[in-house]
């Protein structure tokens, strides 16, 4: 019997990995997203000021189960390729990025600290854009994986950039509350 691993072994080594790395960022990201009110289910949220160019609540659900598939995924790919150099610092990289990508949701909906929460998606974009880097030096197909999320967080970073903007005062904002008005 030879060292070397048949196709159909690589292949199976792969799905492993995949059947274990996507359910576990999915997980994860569906509990970071259940942790707090966000979206339509938030009435701070919805009395946000927020910009023309926001998405329907609908899709937000939706592309994050698809991000989530896809950097799982790239995950197992890299998990997969045992032995490749700088593995061990791409997967320190990603880490990073899914732990701040983990806590932005919290901070953002359940604290209402949007000026933070943008800070958080500037550290994660750069966090991601290295994991990324590292992964195409690993194996290209996993950082390909990666370049929606890129997008979709470089996407999410100019809503928040601009529900800062208009809400200043978000932290503070009290939906429903009753507000008095004097007239003299």
């Amino acid at each position: 019997m030879g060292g070397l691993a048949s196709k159909d072994q690589l292949r199976m080594s792969f799905l492993r990995w995949a059947l274990v790395a996507v359910p576990a960022i999915v997980l994860l990201g569906f509990l970071s997203g259940t942790s707090v009110a966000n979206g339509a289910d938030s009435a701070w949220y919805r009395a946000l000021q927020k910009p023309a160019l926001t998405p329907p609540g609908w899709l937000f659900p939706v592309a994050w189960t698809i991000l989530y598939i896809l950097m799982g995924l790239a995950l197992a790919v890299i998990l997969h390729a045992r032995g490749a150099r700088g593995r061990g610092g791409a997967l320190a990289l990603f880490v990073v990025q899914f732990v701040l990508n983990l806590i932005w949701t919290p901070v953002f909906f359940g604290q209402h600290k949007v000026s933070l929460a943008l800070w958080i998606i500037v550290a994660m974009l750069v966090a991601a854009t290295a994991t990324t880097i590292a992964f195409g030096r690993i194996r290209r197909v996993a950082a390909w994986l990666m370049v929606p999320y890129l997008v979709w967080i470089s996407f999410a970073g100019v809503l928040n950039w601009r529900i800062d903007q208009f809400n200043p005062d978000a932290q503070h904002l009290v939906p429903g509350a009753a507000k008095l008005q004097i007239s003299l």
